[in-house]
């Protein structure tokens, strides 16, 4: 599965712990991210200061549901579940 153009649910929905440029100590779950940019795409795409974390992520539809609102639900639970 590809990202769907101007999503960005992976980049609100879950915490991040790993620095981001602009956010030194993470991000919270449901914060969203300061390089995701209004297109809801993220700034850091293909920048070596991109979180491992971030780089890693591949879209699923496990995660990522039929739509922006279901992969936010569905991200929101794994945070959840997970925490």
């Amino acid at each position: 599965m590809d990202c769907r153009p101007g999503c960005g649910a992976c980049c609100i929905a879950p915490s991040i712990s790993s620095p981001i440029p602009g956010m030194p100590h993470g991000k919270r779950a449901g914060e969203r991210c300061v390089q995701l940019d209004a297109g809801f795409l993220c700034s850091l795409f293909g920048d070596p200061r991109r979180p491992a974390v971030c780089s890693a992520f591949a879209a699923d539809p496990v995660c990522c549901g039929e739509n922006r609102d279901e992969a936010i639900h569905l991200l929101g639970w794994l945070e959840q579940e997970t925490a």
